[in-house]
């Protein structure tokens, strides 16, 4: 159906639904003081407007609002129809407490408690 509308008309469209995606989603992604509108979240990747980011990697933290949500790894990016498709290799959720290196027995004699 939108094959009969001229090519203006279906742009407008186009960036219509875009920017009401961006309205509606609270997630975001942060990095080195960017912050950029996510367009859509699934398992292992996301998608964001390519008019604002043409490539990324790297490690990057997703916010959900102001709460963090993950800290992902992005290892591949592509751009199709608009939007940068960014896949990630691990997304670590945020600890209130530094990891450990060493193993905890939980039923030592004065061990801490989590």
């Amino acid at each position: 159906m939108l094959e009969y509308l001229p090519q203006e008309i279906r742009d407008g469209l186009a960036a219509a639904q875009k920017a009401e995606m961006k309205r509606k989603s609270r997630l975001r992604v942060r990095f080195g003081g960017t912050e950029i509108p996510v367009l859509r979240l699934w398992d292992g990747g996301f998608a964001l407007d390519a008019d604002q980011i043409r490539n990324l990697r790297g490690l990057v933290n997703l916010y959900d609002g102001e709460r963090l949500v993950c800290h992902c790894l992005i290892v591949c990016a592509v751009v199709e129809n608009g939007e940068l498709l960014c896949e990630f290799k691990r997304a670590t959720m945020p600890t209130d407490r530094p990891p450990v290196d060493f193993w905890r027995d939980e039923h030592a004699k004065g061990a801490p408690r989590a």
